[in-house]
């Protein structure tokens, strides 16, 4: 008969006193630090600039734009988080650095993939002689903020900036298109913007 030796012996008392060396899961489940779980936008943070769905590289991130001339038109960000790889690209490369999270959220199973998405709503702006996009309003105000004083240098951004601050009583977009240098402070695309200045200065 072969007797165990010291070491064994060691290693068994040491098992019956501390418990198994493995973890509880699912009871107690262990979660490290940086684990990366399921990806959540901060609505408050999150200015809808559509960084996030540019780096993913699972293209898990659908950017919906819904244009209503007469309207609110709005961009809808949805993360299907079924097609996710939980690289964490979308987070590290986040325009505001604070717009998406990553949760330790690691129970994910669904009986209905169709539910497994994650998004956010975000209100555009609309050029308002054209009618094209400009940008989300959330991105506009965080760049007017961003750059503090030095946006009074740009129209675009110092009106969107009054207007969140409740300084703008009417609404431009509601009078007939005026000409001339006064088109200038309307909220215009880089084109139309472009086009104003020229019929500005050479007629």
């Amino acid at each position: 008969m072969k007797y165990p030796k010291l070491r064994e012996l060691r290693e068994a008392v040491k098992a019956l006193i501390k418990g198994p060396y493995t973890s509880k899961f699912p009871y107690e489940p262990y979660i490290a630090e940086n684990f990366r779980g399921k990806p959540e936008y901060v609505e408050d943070e999150c200015i809808g600039c559509g960084a996030c769905a540019e780096v993913c590289p699972a293209r898990a991130i659908d950017v919906v734009e819904k244009i209503n001339r007469n309207g609110k038109s709005t961009r809808k960000l949805v993360l299907h988080y079924d097609i996710c790889i939980f690289c964490g690209q979308c987070v590290a490369n986040c325009t505001s650095e604070k717009g998406i999270k990553q949760t330790h959220e690691y129970a994910l199973a669904l009986f209905d993939r169709k539910l497994a998405v994650e998004e956010v709503e975000k209100e555009l702006v609309l050029c308002q002689e054209c009618g094209e996009v400009i940008g989300p309003r959330d991105h506009l105000v965080f760049l007017a903020n961003k750059l503090g004083l030095l946006a009074s240098g740009n129209p675009l951004l110092m009106l969107t900036s009054q207007e969140e601050l409740g300084l703008l009583k009417e609404d431009p977009a509601e009078k007939s298109s005026p000409e001339g240098r006064a088109n200038m402070f309307r909220v215009l695309c880089p084109k139309c913007r472009h086009e104003t200045v020229l019929t500005d200065i050479w007629g």
